[in-house]
């Protein structure tokens, strides 16, 4: 079963099951049990080893993924901080005052998480933390402020060249100027730009659509739901400091992990070292930093006491406690799929179909691509199998095609993440907005689907005419056009 078509099963029997039962953790279980039993030889020591051993206890001894826990944890102690300070409710009032609109705290979620670009898990938290006070004020669902905060995450920081994600990329292309081929791919980005015009026109148009839709015809009142511990005497400075200064020092972690205050040879420029950089070093350096001046920022104001401070620890770590369990799952069950080779099973596929129809491929790419990053919940990994195979084949024939086979492969692997029950941001989206993580994934597939079939036809079109406008240009009069039509629709249905 090792490199066969057998090998995607259990992350495809997750997800499956996970949709139609609405219950995340035993679904996730269930691939990985599969994924342990096909390992194994359907034996049971072996397959209680590979799935503890090589799985969990792996997974959970990663470093990466223990930098990305410790963020986890961290940030969910400083939103807890700056609630208990009162921050938040400060930051509430002060955008009762200036925000007026439904549309309009929709349409400062959107803004304030293009600004936030720096990195996807940073993202999704940061923006939720900040802004659902806002959105349940104004009777945003949940699920919608999900899909914004998802929809700003990976689009955005795949197309913003100083990223953890421009990063990544530039590291899987080897033999060629990695960061170059990032900023040529950005205008080919179909997808992540797509989806920036997705949002603003169903904000714009309050258009809302299947599931979706169900949700925000249900009214619901967040107020009840409201902590009523919380002090006083947070300002608006109590929210804003915190999180400019997560953001500083998150960047200067960053720098810092790819070589920046190096000496010597190993010294290297800020780009070059954003691109070197490793993002969970980065975002736990740059947390616990920022961890550590906002509590000691709230003593010297005396918005909190101390004993007040100490318990937002576990505070924090206990509504992170959700989301680290599927990560967690997540990650095993990722494990489980690349013992059994489905990596090196997709490659094959590729470049076995590559030769007959190369002006074709970015759109071929484009569907591999967000296949294989629904199964697995990794955009990165798909990055790593794909954009090698890629360049391999175009590095001395095409390079125009190239590029926009790299970005097809870079947009498809957004989708699929996007789609994904399993994927790292459309968990932390789900734990930033606090709701259900099924009825975020639920809700937002049928947006992201309507994108991928423009982008997949955009991408045919840029496979023959080789310029990114003239896609764009359809793409974009697809979506508005769309938009416009089923909002229409609805006034008749009504």
């Amino acid at each position: 079963m090792i490199g066969t078509f057998w090998s995607l099963i259990p992350p495809v029997v997750a997800i499956t099951l996970a949709l139609i039962t609405k219950e995340v953790y035993s679904s996730l279980f269930i691939g990985i049990l599969i994924g342990g039993l096909f390992y194994s030889g359907f034996s049971f020591t072996g397959t209680i080893t590979h799935i503890f051993q090589d799985g969990v206890v792996k997974s959970l001894s990663d470093s990466y993924n223990v930098g990305i826990l410790v963020f986890l944890v961290v940030l969910g102690t400083m939103v807890a901080l700056m609630n208990k300070a009162g921050g938040s409710a400060a930051f509430g009032k002060w955008a009762k005052e200036h925000i007026k609109t439904k549309i309009g705290a929709q349409v400062a979620t959107v803004v304030l998480g293009i600004l936030i670009f720096i990195d996807d898990y940073f993202n999704c938290l940061t923006v939720g933390s900040v802004m659902r006070p806002i959105t349940d004020r104004y009777g945003v669902r949940r699920e919608k402020l999900a899909y914004l905060i998802d929809s700003t995450a990976a689009p955005i920081c795949i197309i913003a060249p100083v990223s953890s994600w421009a990063a990544a990329v530039t590291g899987f292309v080897e033999g060629e100027d990695g960061f170059n081929l990032f900023l040529r791919a950005i205008p080919y980005n179909f997808y992540a730009l797509f989806t920036i015009v997705a949002m603003f026109s169903l904000i714009l148009s309050d258009l809302s659509f299947g599931p979706m839709k169900k949700f925000e015809d249900e009214k619901i009142n967040y107020a009840e739901e409201e902590d009523k511990t919380i002090e006083t005497k947070g300002t608006v400075f109590d929210l804003v400091f915190p999180i400019a200064t997560l953001i500083i020092l998150c960047v200067i972690g960053m720098i810092y992990s790819g070589g920046f205050f190096a000496s010597g040879e190993d010294k290297k420029g800020f780009v070059e070292a954003f691109s070197a950089s490793d993002a969970s070093v980065g975002l736990m350096l740059g947390s616990i930093g920022a961890l550590i001046v906002t509590i000691i920022t709230y003593l010297i104001r005396r918005v909190l006491k101390f004993e007040k401070i100490m318990a937002c620890l576990p505070e924090g770590f206990k509504a992170m406690v959700p989301a680290i369990l599927i990560l967690t799952l997540a990650w095993t069950l990722k494990g489980m799929t690349d013992s059994l080779g489905a990596k090196e099973f997709v490659a094959g596929i590729v470049q076995s179909g590559a030769g007959s129809f190369m002006s074709l491929l970015p759109a071929l790419v484009f569907v591999i691509a967000i296949f294989l990053a629904f199964a697995t919940g990794t955009s990165w990994g798909t990055f790593g199998i794909l954009i090698p195979i890629v360049v391999a084949i175009f590095s001395n024939t095409d390079p125009e095609l190239m590029i926009i086979s790299i970005s097809a492969c870079m947009a498809g692997a957004v989708c699929g993440d996007h789609c994904s029950p399993i994927s790292d941001t459309t968990i932390m989206s789900s734990a930033g907005a606090q709701c259900v993580h099924l009825d975020h994934v639920s809700t937002q597939i049928p947006y992201a689907m309507c994108v991928a079939g423009i982008s997949f036809v955009t991408y045919i079109i840029a496979g023959f005419v080789k310029n990114p406008f003239v896609p764009f240009i359809i793409g974009t009069a697809a979506i508005i056009g769309g938009v416009i039509f089923l909002k229409k629709r609805q006034a008749v249905a009504k």
